[in-house]
């Protein structure tokens, strides 16, 4: 029997998901959270084999969950909305077993699990291309930087935190609007939450 907890944050969606996964002959749901920590829990709790993850969800991500999981026994399938190549480069780094995208017909859900078991990895075909596409242009220290002005920090604030002058914050602030092909910050911090490639 495939033990599985499913973490997802829409209950009507949850609630399907276990009923469809528990009519399966060799599976069982033995747990439903409604977050990434409460996943951690129960994977804790139930050492399942399978843990069926969403990604944005609150309290704790999925992608947040499945790095901690990176070590257990237990297999993470993440099924999410989003393709996205910097959600799917935190999955493959998380050592995910499986992403897969949440309008893919149920069987094959099923499917997947049972080969993920036996041994695969499976990913949805609309993300491999991404593999090969878009990387995160920006360096470590211009994360750094747009981490603090998403945090609302300003030039003054940012040179502060980072022992920088404010020529230097100005600097990299032009460098990463260059890179992302934006006018302004709002625009660059909303690039980079849409790519996936904000950590």
């Amino acid at each position: 029997m495939i033990r599985i907890v499913i973490a997802e944050d829409q209950r009507l969606l949850l609630g399907a998901l276990g009923a469809l996964l528990d009519m399966e002959e060799d599976m069982e749901v033995v747990g439903q959270a409604r977050n990434g920590q409460e996943a951690l829990d129960l994977v804790k709790q139930h050492e399942p084999d399978i843990c069926i993850m969403d990604i944005e969800m609150p309290v704790k991500t999925g992608l947040d969950a499945a790095e901690q999981l990176k070590e257990s026994a237990c297999k993470v399938i993440v099924l999410t909305t989003f393709a996205r190549s910097g959600y799917f480069e935190r999955a493959r780094l998380a050592n995910v077993s499986g992403y897969l995208l949440k309008d893919s017909p149920s069987e094959e859900l099923a499917d997947s699990i049972r080969r993920i078991i036996d041994g695969r990895k499976i990913y949805a075909p609309e993300l491999m291309d991404m593999v090969y596409g878009e990387k995160n242009p920006l360096t470590e220290r211009e994360e750094q930087v747009m981490k603090l002005i998403a945090d609302g920090k300003n030039t003054k604030e940012i040179s502060k935190q980072l022992y920088l002058s404010n020529g230097t914050v100005r600097n990299y602030v032009s460098a990463i609007m260059d890179k992302l092909h934006v006018s302004n910050r709002i625009e660059a911090i909303s690039k980079l939450k849409d790519k996936g490639w904000f950590k």
